[in-house]
């Protein structure tokens, strides 16, 4: 992840706004599937990156991210969440550990996209949000692979990615 090591200090500058935003639309979207996040629920983001994403919930919140640069920008700054330098592919968790999984404009940059899916599968209890970037030259491979894995309850496409809310099969 040299990428995401190189721009960790400015990160936040960079992609603050965007990823606000898309939030933004997951929460509203959580709500209208009548999925509340309170105090209690438990949740993974995957790919948290400097934990934008991570903070901005009122539960009991882990990010992981493969990038020790994005993970160190967490560490130290009386953030509520936990941090771990872990990949999706190998989430170091048990099985169904997890009330709610999220991954936020990532999943283009998995090792194993194929793994890493499974891997979310294997963690969560039941709520997924994926996104991912339309641009990616994956993009349709990997919504093949979350239609294959997961039971998808609603595609939303946003400005720059596509965000699927899915459960278990």
């Amino acid at each position: 992840m040299g990428y995401y090591d190189d721009i960790a200090e400015g990160y936040n500058e960079l992609y603050s706004e965007e990823q606000l935003k898309k939030l933004k639309l997951i929460r509203e979207k959580l709500e209208e599937h009548g999925i509340e996040i309170t105090s209690d629920i438990k949740l993974l983001d995957i790919g948290c990156g400097t934990g934008i994403s991570t903070d901005l919930w009122n539960c009991d919140a882990t990010g992981i991210d493969p990038s020790e640069g994005l993970i160190r920008q967490n560490l130290n700054k009386g953030k509520k969440s936990r941090f771990i330098t872990a990949s999706a592919e190998n989430i170091p968790f048990p099985d169904k550990s997890f009330d709610i999984v999220v991954s936020v404009t990532a999943i283009q940059n998995f090792d194993d996209i194929e793994k890493g899916l499974q891997e979310i599968n294997r963690v969560g209890r039941g709520c997924f949000v994926l996104s991912f970037l339309k641009k990616s030259d994956k993009a349709e491979m990997i919504k093949g692979l979350i239609e294959s894995i997961f039971d998808v309850k609603e595609a939303v496409e946003e400005e720059k990615d596509f965000i699927v809310f899915a459960s278990r099969k």
